[in-house]
Order: C-alpha cells, then structure tokens, then sequence
C-alpha cells in the first residue's frame, strides 16, 4: 500500500493532518455553539454553518489563482498564518451579543481564506509529485493515502472537542458556552505543529512548490507535455465542469453530519450507550480495531517472516486490549451528539486498504472502473444512506425547538432511536465517499490542462463550496416538514446527480484515458 510511493507525500498528508485535526475540533461542536451561545434557530445556525463551509471550498479558487502566478509553496504557507489569526480570534470568549458575533463572522472570514490559500493548492503539490513518471501510475493510490491521512486527524476531532470542553467547565469552572472556546483553540495550536512539520520535511517536496523559477520537477514535466489544442484544452475544462457540477450535490448530503444528522443525534438519538455498543464510542478502541486492519492487511502482505510475525504480535496485543476494555464496562455510558462525527473517518482510515485492494485487484484484471465511474458509484451508495434515513425515521415526530430555563433554544428529546442507525448511516456515507472525493481529486489532477492544474483544483473545491451552502438546506427542512421528507431530498437529489454523470460518462471518460 506504502510501498514505492514518493517521500514527499506523507510529508505534505501530515501538514495536512494536523490542520485537518484542528478544523474538525472546531467543527464538531460548531453547530451546536452557535444555537447555545447566541440563541440562534436551527435555521439561523444552518445559515451560518453552511456559508462558512461555502468560503472554506470556495476560496481555494482564489488561492488556486493566486498560486498559478506566485507559486504553491507560497500560498500554503500564508495560509497556515491567516487560519492561525482566525481560529485565534475565534479561541476568546465574549460572550453573545452583537459585538461578538461578528467577530465571530470576522474570525470566520480569516478561517475561510487562510483555508483557501492552503488546501487546493496542498494538494496540487501533491499531485505534482505524480508528473514524474517513475509515480505516474500511483496516483490514485497516492491521493488514497492522502485523503485517508487527512481523516486520522478528523478521527480525534470530536473526542478533543467533547473533553476539552468538559474539562474547561469541570475542572476550570468556564461556563457551558464559554468552554466552547477551549475547543476552538486546539485548532492554533494544531497549526503549529502542522507548519514544523512542512519546514522539517520540505526538501522531500520542495520541487513541486512551483514559482517564478522554471526548474522544479513539477514545471519540467508540464514543459515535456505535449501542448493541447485549444480544442483538447476546452473539452478538459468541460469534463471537469461536469464532474464539479455533480459532486455539488453528493457535499450537499454528505456534510449534514455537522448540521442536520447532528441535530437527530442530540434531539432523536438516545443518549445512552452499554455493552459492547458503548466501546464504539472510545476513540481509542477504534484505533485498536485500525491497527487490527492494518496488521491484517500486512500479515498477508509482508514478505518476510519477521514481518509477518510483528503483524500477528499487532494483532493479538490488540484484540486483547479490546477484550480486557470489555470486561471493565460496567453500565451505561453518556453519548454526546458530536460524537457522532468520529465514525466518518475512522471508517476512511480503516477501510482506505481495502478499498485500495479492491480497486487494485481490479487493475490487475483489467477491470477497474474509471475515476468518473466511481464518482456516479459514490452518488448512488449516498442515495442509499438517506433511503435508509428516511425509513427510519417513519413516524417519528417532526423535530421542535423548545425554550430552555435560560430563555435559549433547545432540543426537545422525543424518541430514543439506537446509535447503531448513525453508526451504519455513517458506514454507508463513508463508502461513497472513497468511492468520490480521492477519486474526483485525482481525476482533477490528470485532467486539468498543465496552465490551469490551480485554477482547476480550486473549481473542484469551489464545487465543493456549492454543495456546502446547500447544506442549509437541512437546516431550513429542520422542523418544518417530517423528518423522513427531509431526509428524501438528500435522497433524490444524490439519484439525480448519478443519473446524470452516467448519462455523460463517454465524454468523461475519454478524457480520463
């Protein structure tokens, strides 16, 4: 899986995972701070939220822009300093007035751009990195790793975010609203070690930071490339356009696990967990069943017996640290709703092997599908996660916001429905998104014309802005229709898009060969 791939991409996957780490600290319990801290309706926070996913996907444009002209290395770095004074900003407690909104909205506004600057163009560097021919065919494999590094820092997001705000009010004596602060802080701190890590590691990928200087690997090889048409140029562009107008809506439904699926796990879900249930929601029982998947793939992987034999060793330490942690529970444990959002990556972490040997085992045959392909793939199994939504929620109440003892909105708890329908919801949202994101990454990288590779890149993310602003969507449903209405629309505008990519998918595939 590891094996032959260039030294510089688990270089740029950790920067990037250490600023993954802190932006889904601070998004696991955003929601829910901004309907606590300043009374505001699930609609009024969905507004919020998704016009700050819609600039975070967005300015990547800019950035991809910025970029062609100044260089990838440049960006990356100017952004890490502009996310740094956001999520600084955003890390003191003003309470929640006017005053302090908006400087939240202002913190909000420097998180977006400095996100803008680093993201797309991170990950053009790490599709440079692939123009040397001696990686070209491990591109996808690459971008696979890429993505799933991204998620171990998502994987501890909600965990870091639940304690740390706990301890703030436990231990510290902050109130309930302004230990959301504490969270938001991780993400500085977070930042600093995913700067040290790009510095200490930059000669592995330096050549593809690109410049006024045409000497990096990355301009060579874009200088040996034929010079397409004006033609071939126009039907890249329009691929790729096709691709972005899909994945708009598969970003639309996925990115309802902060905002609409949140609200079902603290208003519907029960808040309680035992038995073997309750050892899901241990982050650190998930990293023990990761290990096991890895080992796993490693024990018949390894070639030599020693290897093989450390694998089994990973195997046994962790099956019996899982075993001696069941025998410790006693009764139930309290579920807090973000707590939820750990699922999601920890299945892309743990199932980025398999994926990989399945889509391997394909080309080996002959018989892998095409990165389009697996895009429509990705949109029909998100389909199936709201159909298993909307059944579900078949005669459960529509939602209701009720007024607290403080005069604040609260979830009003109506029905105790099983942890294991998000868990399996999440399981089903997570393999669609192998099947898209990494996918529709890579197929961005090869496609785009080498004159516009940011520009290109930043098309994917603004895309990817689009369906984020349509994540108020679920905000606006929330309480204003059955939950099972609400939860048909993620259904039937996922279908739709599928349908189309298939009805394009000779066009876009004759681009992709």
């Amino acid at each position: 899986m590891f094996e032959g791939q260039p030294k510089g991409l688990f270089a740029l996957a950790l920067a990037n995972t250490g600023e993954r780490f802190g932006y889904y600290t601070m998004l696991a319990v955003f929601a829910l701070f901004l309907r606590a801290n300043y009374g505001l309706s699930p609609a009024v926070a969905g507004t919020i939220y998704s016009s700050f996913l819609m600039f975070v996907y967005f300015f990547p444009l800019i950035g991809g822009i910025l970029a062609d002209k100044f260089g990838f290395g440049k960006m990356v770095t100017t952004g890490i300093v502009i996310m740094f004074m956001g999520y600084l900003l955003l890390s003191v407690p003003l309470g929640g007035d006017k005053v302090a909104l908006m400087v939240m909205l202002a913190a909000l506004l420097l998180i977006g751009f400095g996100t803008g600057l680093f993201k797309g163009n991170l990950q053009v560097m790490v599709g440079n990195l692939y123009d040397d021919p001696k990686y070209a065919d491990k591109r996808d494999a690459g971008f696979s790793i890429f993505y799933m590094a991204i998620n171990i820092g998502a994987l501890f997001a909600p965990t870091a975010a639940i304690k740390i705000k706990e301890y703030a009010e436990t231990s510290l004596g902050y109130s309930s609203n302004d230990a959301y602060h504490f969270s938001f802080a991780v993400a500085c701190a977070s930042l600093i070690l995913s700067i040290a890590i790009y510095y200490v590691f930059r000669k592995t990928f330096r050549h593809t930071e690109g410049g006024k200087k045409k000497d990096t690997v990355a301009d060579k090889a874009s200088a040996a490339e034929p010079e397409l048409s004006k033609e071939e140029t126009k039907q890249r562009i329009v691929a790729l356009c096709l691709v972005f107008a899909v994945v708009i809506f598969f970003w639309m439904a996925f990115h309802q696990n902060g905002l609409s699926l949140t609200y079902f796990a603290d208003e519907f879900t029960s808040q309680t967990s035992s038995g073997v249930q309750s050892m899901a929601f241990d982050v650190w029982n998930l990293v023990l069943i990761i290990f096991i998947v890895y080992a796993g793939f490693s024990l018949f992987q390894s070639k030599t017996a020693k290897g093989r034999y450390i694998s089994a060793a990973v195997i046994i330490v962790a099956v019996a640290l899982l075993v001696y942690k069941y025998s410790l529970i006693q009764g139930e444990i309290s579920i807090s709703a973000p707590i939820f959002q750990q699922f999601n990556p920890f299945y892309v972490v743990a199932l980025t092997p398999v994926s990989m040997a399945i889509f391997g085992a394909l080309s080996a045959k002959g018989k892998e599908p095409s990165a389009p392909r697996k895009i429509a793939y990705g949109m029909i199994v998100a389909a199936a996660a709201y159909a298993l939504m909307a059944l579900s929620s078949f005669g459960l109440p529509t939602p209701e916001t009720v007024m607290g003892p403080d005069g604040e909105p609260v979830g009003k708890h109506v029905a105790d429905v099983t942890p294991n329908l998000l868990i399996g919801v999440y399981l089903i949202l997570t393999f669609g998104e192998l099947l898209l994101s990494p996918m529709g990454i890579s197929f961005v990288s090869k496609v785009a014309p080498p004159k516009y590779k940011g520009m290109m890149m930043g098309g994917w993310f603004v895309a990817t802005a689009i369906g984020n602003q349509l994540v108020v969507v679920g905000g606006l449903l929330w309480g204003a229709v059955p939950l099972w209405v609400c939860w048909s629309v993620f259904l039937g505008v996922c279908l739709v898009a599928a349908i189309f990519m298939f009805a394009m998918m000779k066009r876009l595939e004759k681009v992709a060969k």
